[in-house]
């Protein structure tokens, strides 16, 4: 027999509850644009994908063969928190072919897409209430899982005046005088496509050093650049944590595996708290990693279409009235402020969607202070739509 009680009568069971405090973070803006652009799409519209940083091209063909293969050999079971052995070695020879740099294999974490890492980097090495630095404009996550583990974000200006790069003087502050024990860059940048010189990367990781404070780079877009290869923070120091992933040169956004190299006498402290957050990478994903290395060729040709949407959205979208636009060096994102059209760019590119099908993500996402100035479009869909893209917002700002 059911007591009469709140329950029994039909109110919501914990009525009267409050969600965290630790809850209480801002949404990842260019998720709600996907949702909404995904329900117009699904309503019939006709909507062209400039808003998420995802590539249009499925997993290369080694990696989804290596897969099926896989699944029918035998069970995919849980693997050690840090990762097959194979992906590992793998990773470690990655570093060794691409940067010359040597690597243990038994430095390679890996992780549950670069979020997993991100989350893994703050918990193991910084406590409650410290200070994180974190360029401004910036990737959203960084500061959003930062407040959900209790730490305090501290931006560091990294806009137009200083060429989208964060100053080390500027970094050096943040050390001493805002309580940062961390900070975390990303070169290629997200939203920017800004990358950072050797020489400035290198003073970067010099000012955390000095200060005592940890350095973690967010390599993610290594592999897309359309001039100098991107440098890693390794080049410079052992003590760096490195972060990268297989969704973006590698296409595997929704495979979700990553890895970190950190140094060696942190592995063990990282294997525990993946081990309690994680258990380990998903088993499928891992084997078609390793087969992605193999796939260079086809790699290629994806990067090879994101320079030719690069070049065609360089010299249409300033003809649409998007002119000032942040150095796109690498990753597959024009940064565009767009103070001369809007200042509310929420606002802006909800419009754009509705009137052109056209979806693009606000600078707010990306910087609290300014963003509202800014635009940022994806150019990692295929060439065709990034060119009915460019005419149909020519056509709709003329």
């Amino acid at each position: 027999m059911v007591e009469d009680n709140e329950t029994s009568k039909g109110a919501p069971v914990g009525e009267g509850l409050s969600p965290s405090l630790r809850s209480a973070i801002g949404a990842f803006v260019v998720m709600d644009v996907m949702r909404d652009a995904n329900r117009l799409e699904a309503a019939g519209g006709d909507i062209i994908h400039m808003e998420v940083g995802q590539p249009g091209t499925p997993a290369p063909r080694l990696v989804r063969e290596a897969v099926k293969r896989a699944i029918d050999e035998g069970p995919l079971g849980y693997t050690d928190a840090l990762g097959l052995p194979a992906l590992r070695e793998r990773i470690a020879r990655h570093y060794a072919d691409a940067y010359g740099v040597e690597v243990s294999p038994s430095r390679i974490v890996v992780t549950t897409g670069s979020s997993g890492g991100f989350v893994l980097a703050f918990l193991a090495l910084l406590n409650p209430g410290d200070g994180l630095a974190l360029p401004r404009p910036g990737y959203p996550c960084y500061r959003q899982i930062a407040r959900v583990l209790d730490l305090t974000p501290v931006p560091v200006a990294a806009g137009a005046a200083t060429g989208y790069a964060p100053p080390p003087d500027a970094l050096a502050a943040a050390f001493r005088e805002q309580g940062a024990r961390a900070v975390v860059l990303a070169s290629p940048s997200n939203p920017t496509g800004a990358a950072l010189a050797p020489a400035h990367l290198a003073r970067l990781v010099e000012a955390a050093r000095e200060a005592g404070a940890w350095f973690i780079s967010d390599e993610i877009y290594h592999g897309l650049t359309y001039g100098a290869p991107a440098a890693t923070a390794l080049a410079f120091s052992d003590d760096a944590i490195v972060i990268n992933s297989f969704s973006k040169y590698y296409s595997m956004t929704g495979w979700r595996v990553g890895w970190m190299v950190v140094p060696e006498r942190l592995v063990r402290v990282f294997e525990r708290v993946a081990q309690n957050l994680f258990i380990s990478t998903p088993a499928a994903s891992q084997i078609g990693a390793i087969a992605a290395f193999d796939a260079i060729e086809e790699l290629e040709a994806y990067k090879a279409v994101y320079a030719r949407n690069r070049a065609l959205l360089l010299e249409e979208l300033p003809r649409a009235g998007f002119d000032r636009l942040a150095p796109a060096d690498g990753a597959f994102y024009l940064y565009a402020d767009a103070s001369g059209i809007t200042g509310d760019s929420a606002a802006f590119v909800r419009r754009m969607l509705d009137e052109t099908g056209v979806a693009a993500t606000p600078g707010v996402d990306f910087d609290e202070e300014d963003g509202h100035r800014f635009i940022r479009f994806s150019y990692a869909g295929p060439f065709e739509r990034m060119r009915e893209a460019a005419a149909r917002l020519k056509a709709w700002r003329g």
